[in-house]
């Protein structure tokens, strides 16, 4: 016979025992993942007026809207930070509590949002002008990835300089799921950045990406080796990009002490793990490359039939 309901739970109970590391039973209540996602959609609304927006928004409307919208963002948000830092608390905690330290950094956090837009002007302006296919920054904006994805990581870039646990990482992680590019929020990256095509981008938690920076898909800014785990917490380990830095798809730079010049250009495919100087082309020696004449097929036989 087929089992029942409760034979099913009480497998999969007995199972939470047995592999207890990854259960969260009876402890703080953590950030909830659905709840960030819907912030996280609200605050690109806040970023992009009009853009994230299922109806038309009229100028007439946008200071009514706007502090609507953000009065809904910081109610939620605020519950959010409380609950991370309840899982995490800050070590200077005073006795007054985590509800209002929440409200403040969340309040502080909004704060930073003029800033960011402008930041996201520049972005958007390098994607325009990068990138011939683009017809208007109109499309940049609602139709490129790229977009999506470094908005949420100066986003969450904002909460990881607070000190904010959990949720920079889960706004980063939900973009990188939906751009296909792992922007880690402790990155940080100048203005007019723009990443071509966006699918498989890595950069790395203690990455620093200078101004006038582009890279295309594929390019992984990344660590020489993790196999120290933990000890290497708060190391630099990702490299650093400097101004009018120019990465061709496929290529991997690794390593914290790895510099790559201003005005440098890292062809496709390179693997790079020592630094460059300035104003440098680096180019993996070419294949060779054998081209075979497609041969003529045997005839079959005359009493072959199909």
């Amino acid at each position: 016979m087929p089992l029942t309901v409760t034979q099913l739970a009480d497998r999969l109970v007995a199972s939470y025992s047995r592999a207890g590391g990854i259960n969260h039973l009876d402890g703080k209540n953590l950030p909830s993942k659905r709840a960030i996602a819907v912030i996280t959609v609200d605050l690109l609304r806040l970023l992009f007026p009009g853009f994230f927006d299922e109806k038309l928004l009229h100028s007439s409307e946008i200071k009514a809207e706007t502090a609507s919208l953000l009065e809904t963002v910081l109610a939620s948000l605020e519950d959010e930070v409380a609950k991370s830092l309840e899982y995490n608390p800050p070590p200077e905690l005073p006795r007054k509590g985590l509800r209002p330290i929440a409200h403040t950094l969340t309040v502080e956090f909004l704060t930073s949002l003029p800033r960011i837009r402008e930041l996201l002007q520049t972005d958007t302006e390098a994607a325009y002008m990068g990138d011939p296919a683009a017809l208007s920054k109109e499309e940049v904006i609602v139709a490129y990835p790229f977009v999506e994805a470094i908005a949420v990581q100066r986003l969450a870039h904002e909460l990881y300089l607070k000190n904010i646990p959990l949720i920079p990482r889960i706004m980063t992680e939900w973009a990188h799921a939906r751009t296909g590019m792992d922007l880690h929020p402790g990155a940080q990256i100048g203005s007019h950045f723009f990443v071509d095509h966006c699918t498989g981008t890595v950069v790395g938690e203690t990455t620093i990406i200078g101004s006038h920076v582009k890279m295309y898909q594929g390019v992984g800014l990344v660590a020489k080796s993790l196999a120290a785990g933990q000890q290497l917490r708060g190391q630099k380990r990702h490299p650093t990009l400097e101004d009018h830095v120019t990465i061709y798809a496929g290529a991997t730079i690794m390593g914290g002490d790895t510099i790559v010049g201003e005005g440098s250009t890292i062809g496709a495919n390179v693997f790079l793990t020592s630094s460059v100087p300035p104003h440098s082309l680096v180019v993996q020696e070419e294949a060779k490359v054998k081209v075979v004449s497609k041969k003529e097929r045997p005839r079959p036989p005359e009493d072959f039939h199909i």
